[in-house]
């Protein structure tokens, strides 16, 4: 028994051996070991609250994904803030002396933190606005298309349709325009353009395109409110150019360049067998002959030119050699 307890109070000596200190506090291995185990309840504290927030939110099904999302990651946030705040204040740092740390917070903003806190400030906005949301797809205007997977306190992740996840920075979406394909209304219009030549019946471009319309799964087919169209859009120089209008079904709404190839695809096909002439560049070559009058006329200013003086034949090396 009094070797157990020796061991227990040699553990307990260990435990309060200092390692260093922060002003006046002394940070011993119980300390450091008393700031991981906040830290490390606040995590499971966080985990629960947002497995709470997800079951409340799936037996009353009154709140969007977005805003159950949203919730979910302040929530995480709010817990670990506090956490980290006990967890200081547990190891015997005052809190008011991180008045220091924050004026030199301050300063490296000034020189190196501006975009840091500008995605921080930009994350907490996406949360709380309805802009965007996870599932969203997207277009930036650097270009990046894809569906939005994630929004962190600084960066969001996008998936494109090729399985490439991009980290786009926050203030990318605050500061830029963003083109949200799913924001309101999941239904969409495209239009395809294709050209045919010149004398072709109008009336059958306009039945054949609308055939090859019907054969793509991806027409919205809901009665007369949104049926496809086919407009005459351009006399262009060597063809009428013509689009086909067309409203997509939601599943269809994220793949804008695979849905535009199939739509080209049986718009190709219905034109060949309604034989259609799909046109190509053409350019005339006009050929301008000299008249006999004209050559002559040319043949006498040749002739009247006057001849110019004879250049001065260069020495040959032999005549080189012999003033040598």
């Amino acid at each position: 028994m009094n070797e157990f307890l020796t061991s227990v109070k040699q553990a307990f000596d260990w435990l309060n051996t200092e390692l260093f200190s922060v002003g006046e506090t002394a940070i011993t291995y119980g300390s450091v070991f008393r700031f991981i185990a906040i830290l490390f309840v606040a995590w499971i504290v966080s985990r629960l609250l947002q497995s709470v927030i997800q079951r409340f939110a799936n037996y009353r099904h009154t709140l969007a994904p977005s805003s159950v999302y949203a919730l979910k990651r302040i929530t995480h946030y709010v817990v670990l803030v506090v956490g980290a705040l006990i967890a200081v204040s547990s190891i015997g740092i005052d809190l008011t002396k991180f008045a220091i740390f924050a004026s030199a917070l301050g300063i490296g903003v000034g020189f190196g933190l501006q975009n840091l806190i500008s995605n921080f400030t930009a994350g907490i906005m996406l949360l709380f606005e309805k802009t965007l949301k996870v599932g969203d797809f997207v277009e930036l205007e650097s270009g990046v298309t894809g569906e939005v997977k994630e929004i962190n306190i600084r960066s969001t992740i996008i998936t494109t349709n090729d399985n490439i996840d991009i980290i786009v920075p926050n203030s990318e979406f605050v500061a830029g325009r963003v083109t949200n394909w799913t924001m309101r209304d999941t239904y969409r219009r495209i239009k395809v353009g294709f050209g045919v030549a010149y004398g072709t019946d109008k009336e059958l471009v306009k039945k054949a395109v609308l055939e090859a319309a019907e054969r793509v799964p991806h027409t919205l087919t809901d009665g007369t409110r949104r049926p496809p169209q086919v407009w005459l859009v351009e006399m262009g120089e060597s063809s009428l150019n013509f689009e086909l209008v067309v409203w997509l079904k939601p599943e269809a709404v994220n793949r804008p360049s695979a849905v535009k190839a199939a739509f080209l695809w049986e718009i190709h096909t219905s034109l060949l067998e309604y034989n259609i002439e799909i046109p190509f560049p053409q350019r005339d070559l006009h050929i301008r002959s000299w008249s006999e009058n004209g050559a002559v006329r040319m043949a006498n200013t040749k002739s009247a030119k006057p001849e110019s003086a004879p250049e001065p034949e260069s020495p040959s090396k032999n005549d080189a050699a012999e003033e040598l």
